[in-house]
This record gives C-alpha cells, sequence and structure tokens, in this order.
C-alpha cells in the first residue's frame, strides 16, 4: 500500500521562455547532467508595468510580485508566460551526473554563471559572524532599492564538504538558516469594513483600507479573521490603524491608534444575511466563524468548491487554475462540480487566453481525472472539516461511497479523528438533496474509483498504542500524520501521561516533548516516523 504522494507541476514549457534561462549552456566543462536550483522573480518595474497595462485594459490587477511570478509560471499557454517580465536566480544544484563541481558552493554558483545562469548580484561570500551581521545590516539598508521583494536574507556554509556532513533535519538542511528582517509597517485609515463568503460558507470581515505601500507592494485590504477579532480589537470604520505585511506577503492591522479615533469612527455588526446570495447567516455555539447557509446556491461558494474540487489534492485536474474556474463561472458554463465534465473543447476554446490546444489540454485533464480514489473524492466534495486525513479515515473505515453517505451520527463516530461535530457536518451534507444530486451527476459522469476493502475484524499493528505529536511537522501536514497513525490502529492524544507509548517530535518541540523525556516515554524523529510507517507498507516521500 503506498498512501503517500509527492505530486508537483511540469512546468517546463513555461520555464523555457524565460530569458535569463539559457536553452544551452556555454562554454564548456559542464557535467552530462546537471540540476539546478534556483528562484523565478518577477521585478517589481515590470510587475509595475504588467499591472498598468492590465488596468488600461480593464482586467484584474496581481496583488503581489510573488503571487504574479507564481500565476505566470502555471499558464497553460506559454506564449503568455513569454509576455511576463520574468526572471530567475540560481542558488544551488541538486543532482550531478558526469563531471564534477567546485568544492565550495560559492565557487559552483560562480561555475554556472559563467555557464550562463544568472546569480543574484548580492551574494557574497562572508567570514565570521560580525561580516555576516554586517552584510544583514546592508542589505536591509538597501531593501527598499532593490528591484525585487526580499524578507530577509540565507546564510549557508561555504565547504560543500561540511554540508553533507551536517545533513538535514527532515527538509531543513542544517548548513543554512535565514536571518529575517523586521516587518515594515505603515499607518492607514479603515475605510470600510466588508464581508467576504469562503468556500465553506465562512463570513469573513475585510478591512479596506487608505492605500498605503508597505514592504514594496501598495496594500489597500487586511483580512480581521472573524468578528471576535474585530471586538477584541475595537476597530471601527474611520479608525487610523496601523499594519504590516506578515511574512512580506499577508497584510495584518497590528494595532488601532485609539487616541486618533474621529468622533464619526462607525462600529460593525455582523450581517445577517449572506452578501451574496442572501441566505440566513448562521454560527454554531462555541465557534467564532460565522456561515452562509447558502451551500452549493451560493454564487460565492460554487466558485471556491469547484477551486478546491479541482485542486492537487482533491481530483487534481490538471490546468485548472482559480482564474479559469471564475471564467467558467461567470460566463454560466458550470454552475456545479458536475458541470464541469461537460465543458467541451469548442466552449472553452472562446474563452479569454484560451486556445484550441489549451482547450484540448483541459478537457483531456478532466477525463484523467475521472479516475480517483475514495478518499480524493470524498475530500473533493468540501465537506466542513473533513480534510485529508479524515476522508482517507472514512474510506478505509467503510470501504464505498454509499455507506458514507447513509451512515449516522453514532456510526461515524466509530471512525477515527470523527467526532460529534464532524459526524454532523457529514451528516448534514449528506442530508442535502441538491448535494446528493451533485454527487449522483458526478458519478454518471464517468468519476470512478476503486472500492477500499474492509475488515473491521483485522488486528491492526499499533492496536492499543497511544501516540502524541508535537512539534512542527515538514515531510507531511499534521492531520496526515494523525490520519497514518489512526490507520494503523493507532489513538492519537494531545495530552502526555504514562499511559503514551510513543511521541513523535517535530522541529522545536516543547512541553510535551519534555515531559516525555521526564515520564521515560519513548520520542522518536519525524524521520524515524517515516521509517514507522515504511515498515508496515505506507511510504511517506523524503
Amino acid at each position: 500500500m503506498n498512501s503517500g504522494e509527492n505530486i508537483g507541476e511540469d512546468i517546463t514549457h513555461n520555464i523555457r521562455t524565460i530569458e535569463s534561462i539559457p536553452l544551452k549552456l556555454r562554454g564548456q566543462g559542464y557535467p552530462s547532467t546537471l540540476e539546478v536550483r534556483g528562484e523565478v522573480v518577477m521585478p517589481r518595474a515590470g510587475f509595475n508595468a504588467l499591472n498598468a497595462k492590465a488596468e488600461a485594459a480593464g482586467e484584474k490587477v496581481f496583488v503581489n510580485p510573488r503571487n504574479a511570478a507564481a500565476g505566470s509560471l502555471r499558464q497553460l499557454d506559454s506564449r503568455i508566460t513569454a509576455s511576463r517580465p520574468l526572471d530567475m536566480y540560481c542558488y544551488s544544484v541538486g543532482y550531478v551526473e558526469g563531471g564534477e563541481l567546485p568544492s565550495t558552493h560559492f565557487d559552483t554558483l560562480k561555475q554556472l554563471n559563467t555557464w550562463g545562469l544568472k546569480l543574484n548580484p548580492e551574494v557574497r561570500l562572508n567570514t565570521g559572524p560580525e561580516a555576516c551581521s554586517l552584510y544583514h545590516d546592508d542589505i536591509l539598508a538597501k531593501r527598499d532599492a532593490l528591484d525585487y521583494d526580499i524578507d530577509g536574507i540565507v546564510y549557508k556554509v561555504n565547504e560543500l564538504k561540511l554540508q553533507r556532513m551536517l545533513g538535514f533535519v527532515s527538509r531543513a538542511p542544517r548548513w543554512a538558516t535565514a536571518h529575517k528582517f523586521p516587518a515594515q509597517e505603515e499607518l492607514t485609515t479603515v475605510l470600510d469594513i466588508e464581508f467576504q463568503v469562503g468556500r465553506t460558507g465562512a463570513i469573513t470581515p475585510v478591512a479596506r483600507l487608505e492605500p498605503v505601500f508597505v514592504g514594496g507592494v501598495t496594500v489597500s485590504n487586511a483580512t480581521l479573521h472573524n468578528m471576535d477579532e474585530v471586538k477584541r480589537m475595537d476597530i471601527r470604520v474611520g479608525d487610523a490603524v496601523v499594519i504590516y505585511r506578515a511574512g512580506d506577503v499577508i497584510p495584518k492591522v497590528v494595532k488601532v491608534l485609539l487616541d486618533k479615533r474621529p468622533d464619526n469612527a462607525r462600529p460593525v455588526e455582523m450581517l445577517t444575511t449572506c452578501p451574496v446570495c442572501e441566505s440566513a447567516i448562521t454560527q454554531q455555539e462555541g465557534e467564532a466563524v460565522a456561515r452562509c447557509s447558502g451551500g452549493l446556491f451560493c454564487h460565492a461558494q460554487v466558485k471556491e468548491a469547484i477551486k478546491h474540487f479541482a485542486s492537487r489534492k482533491a481530483m487534481d485536474v490538471d490546468g485548472l487554475g482559480d482564474k479559469l474556474v471564475e471564467q467558467l463561472v461567470d460566463q454560466k458554463l458550470i454552475n456545479t462540480v458536475a458541470d464541469l465534465f461537460d465543458v467541451t473543447v469548442e466552449a472553452v476554446s472562446k474563452m479569454e487566453r484560451m486556445g484550441e490546444k489549451s482547450a484540448q489540454n483541459l478537457v483531456k485533464a478532466l477525463e484523467v481525472s475521472k479516475q480517483t480514489s475514495l478518499q480524493r473524492f470524498l475530500y473533493s466534495l468540501g465537506i466542513r472539516e473533513v480534510g485529508e486525513a479524515t476522508a482517507l479515515n472514512l474510506a478505509n473505515f467503510f470501504g464505498n461511497l454509499d455507506a458514507v453517505m447513509q451512515a449516522e451520527q453514532d456510526l461515524l463516530q466509530q471512525v477515527p479523528d470523527v467526532g460529534p461535530i464532524v459526524a454532523v457536518h457529514i451528516v448534514e451534507f449528506f442530508q442535502q438533496p441538491h448535494n446528493v444530486d451533485v454527487v449522483s451527476s458526478l458519478i454518471a459522469a464517468g468519476v470512478r474509483w476503486d472500492e477500499v476493502e474492509v475488515d473491521h475484524d483485522q488486528e491492526k499493528p499499533l492496536d492499543g498504542k497511544t501516540f502524541v505529536l508535537t512539534g512542527t511537522l515538514t515531510l507531511m501536514a499534521r492531520d496526515q500524520a494523525k490520519g497514518y497513525l489512526q490507520q494503523l490502529g493507532a489513538k492519537v492524544s494531545g495530552s502526555v501521561s504514562k499511559k503514551t507509548h510513543c511521541v513523535i517530535a517535530g522541529e522545536n518541540a516543547g512541553s510535551k516533548l519534555t515531559k516525555a523525556e521526564s515520564l521515560g516515554v519513548s520520542v522518536v524523529t519525524e524521520l524515524e516516523y517515516v521509517e514507522l510507517l515504511k515498515e508496515h507498507g505506507i511510504e511517506v516521500p523524503v
């Protein structure tokens, strides 16, 4: 059994269009096989020009250069990528065969440069902590003058032999460390507080701000998460606020300047009806998030539901990006996820930036996605709080879709990782006739999977054992790690006690690890946990 997946995207056809990436290396002496690693960026000047052009044409502008670069690389039509102002900086090598490279990291980078590969001009060779600190301060001082966004620098051990000796902690190398810059803060004014509707109907308050330049990007919106946060901060329309970009990406309101509050500052109250479909807004007791009850009828949720359905960990429809989903819905070519399988090459090829070949590729990708697994299909439906691990547990427990759809709350709660709240969400989802209709339409369209063999009487290798997860896992999501343990029969607890069989400690493990050591409880690293899974037939890519 192979329950782990390592799936990426093939963007070779788009990478070839970037001018700074040579189609053939210059000079001689390079290995017969050379894997070069780097980062594609969109310079600020090019980003601003791209947005100005889009704005003049009445098109949607990009939020920041990082999103613009990522979106450009994922285009189905490489001609679009070729028209975007992209650049690439190389920072290391991977697999090498049929040749040798210098013995140091810095000299290797210089060698790549002689072969025609571009390096960041700010790369430096420094010796000792004082030189590294001065370098950090130097880059921080010129941060705003650089033609790309940057949130810090990375120190790397120069000797490749030492890099190999130091090795990795899961995915993170011991021979490299990041030194982040302090977040940049700016003062602005709250012009309004509006509400957005998410994929699961979550109603999120968003602050509309007087546009302000922060960290190389003009920021005009910042999420306020939920009404509890709005009340905690006592944020009002008209308030002066301090904002920063968390991780230099996500705008966040740091604090409200109460001493600058105008007399006409307006408090905000939660809506009673959805701003998109006017369905009633509900909020379960004990939950911070309010939700639209419109389900698949809500236009905002339909778009997000389709995006989730087509995502990599769900049905994995190659080439069906967010923008294309929005176009398909806006042009009324699809109204539910089931309608995806009715789209035609003729209809799609007439859409903006979609030619005949791109349309053919999309329809082919949709056909390929029909062969899936029960766990992926359950996850793709977007049932509240049914993530990958829960979908896997449901598939392994019931074995087929009909059993899941007909299960009552008591039976569902026998499934590992399914408590009373999740059980209610599952039952309510399949009690809705329109949801059942969509599922039936998907199956009628040819979506299929192999049934899972179920044997509840079979003893599992970790039956009766209690595990605790702590720290940051880098090889898998925490719910995946939990799901694998439950799949093998283990109980996963949130606290350590004498009854705990084993603690799996990721990076920066804290008090749970300390308690486990004091009690003499067995502790394993994430890599050792991966080996344990492997012993029981579950492969996790490292």
